[in-house]
């Protein structure tokens, strides 16, 4: 037990210091070889990093990386854009519930909040700006629902999950449903409530030929969910298989909108490479972690402490709570949860709760993180993209953190919200 302290505090302890991440993980493993006198098994490190990123059910990862980026770059962003303000912007604070919409549709495309705050990031904000929003809420509104992303399928997010928890990929993806419909609403809620008390423009209403138009464009975007999912769920494609489709359907939109040339395919694979190259390191580095706390046994040893502390399930998941909300603030989803899946999926198991379920819970915990201040990646990123100082849009922020929180106390009181949609289709799970 004492081992997985020294080997997590070195770690966060470098993060803390600005070290990259996957340099940060090595070096917290490395102190723990050492303080355990284990530095003769560190020739073990590159045959457990690249037995870590070779696994076949992370390949998924960088095609979907490449279809939300060609989607992205094909002009998807505008249609989906375009679609929601013709649906709902005649409402008043119209172009607030588009931005919610337009999140949820985007994410059906990306499955990444990221990649949302940077598609979306830029139109939505000029386009609030414009019809009498502050920048500040704008831009915050902005971060806040792209946390829809990485819980509506297709996600990166709980692929990794997928593979950690050995759980199945089409079952997160339907589990990720109605968590992700159940945030949107709590944001859509929220933007009502708060209308009432101040005052908020709206659009004029579009007419017959501009719905149309808006929805003929739309479908494109709209379809690529469903074909993703339905290719997954109905068992004609693997996620590996379900993300070439994603991306070979993305080069077909793109060719219908005639905006397809080789700069762009050449910069969308540029892109997608590095973000996929950064992610395998950061897996494969957290290999090496995981493999030295199995060694120790440090996961058993940490579950049975829980056991012992905490008396409850629903004690249990506040501290889960609690914890993961606090790390989100301070470190990246994929290296959180790959350090800290191993060391709380025990204790889960042993309280009775669904690994489905508890997957949905840790997803949205950490991805609130990227939203909350001082360190939630998203405001970094929004702020680049926006032009809003980072002090002022972290204040922004704050209020429209009780929304997903609420959501998140929800999934976790009720396991239903997560498993009846893939109960439903694919039977109960194990």
């Amino acid at each position: 037990m004492t081992l997985g302290f020294i080997v997590i505090g070195s770690f966060v302890f470098l993060m803390l210091l600005g070290v990259p991440v996957t340099i940060a993980i090595g070096a917290g493993t490395v102190v723990g070889l050492y303080w355990a006198g284990l530095l003769d098994f560190a020739l073990v490190f590159p045959q457990q990093i690249l037995d870590g990123a070779s696994k076949p059910a992370l390949l998924a990862i960088p095609f979907f990386i490449l279809a939300g980026n060609l989607m992205n770059a094909v002009g998807m962003t505008d249609k989906i854009f375009n679609f929601a303000l013709a649906l709902v912007g005649s409402v008043r604070a119209g172009l607030a519930y588009v931005n919610v919409i337009a999140s949820l549709i985007f994410a059906g495309v990306s499955g990444a909040a990221t990649a949302d705050i940077a598609g979306l990031g830029q139109i939505e904000v000029k386009a609030m700006r414009e019809r009498g929003y502050t920048r500040e809420f704008a831009a915050a509104l902005t971060v806040a629902t792209s946390l829809v992303g990485p819980i509506v399928p297709p996600s990166i997010s709980l692929i990794v999950y997928a593979w950690l928890a050995n759980e199945s990929v089409a079952r997160l993806f339907l589990a990720g449903i109605v968590p992700g419909l159940l945030v949107a609403f709590s944001f859509i809620a929220y933007i009502r409530v708060l209308s009432i008390w101040q005052p908020m423009p709206r659009e004029a209403p579009a007419t017959a030929k501009q719905l149309g138009k808006a929805i003929l464009e739309g479908i494109p975007a709209l379809l690529a969910p469903a074909i993703i999912l339905g290719a997954i769920v109905f068992g004609f494609a693997t996620a590996t298989e379900a993300g070439v489709v994603a991306c070979v359907y993305s080069i077909a939109v793109g060719c219908a909108y005639r905006v397809v040339n080789f700069k762009m395919l050449a910069k969308a694979l540029i892109d997608s490479a590095l973000l996929s190259a950064l992610i395998m390191m950061i897996i494969g580095a957290s290999q090496t972690m995981g493999w030295i706390f199995a060694f120790e046994q440090v996961p058993q040893a940490f579950a049975s402490g829980i056991l012992e502390a905490i008396d409850g399930r629903a004690l249990f998941l506040v501290f889960v709570i609690v914890l993961l909300v606090i790390i989100g603030c301070f470190m990246e989803a994929t290296p959180a949860k790959i350090i800290l899946l191993p060391l709380l999926l025990p204790a889960a198991d042993a309280f009775g709760i669904d690994r489905v379920q508890f997957g949905m819970i840790i997803t949205l915990a950490l991805l609130i993180g990227i939203a909350t201040p001082p360190l939630g990646v998203g405001l970094y990123l929004m702020s680049a993209v926006s032009g809003v100082k980072f002090e002022r849009l972290a204040i922004a922020i704050l209020p429209l953190m009780i929304p997903p929180l609420i959501a998140l106390v929800l999934i976790a009181a009720f396991p239903q919200i997560t498993l009846w949609l893939p109960n439903a289709v694919m039977g109960p799970g194990n």
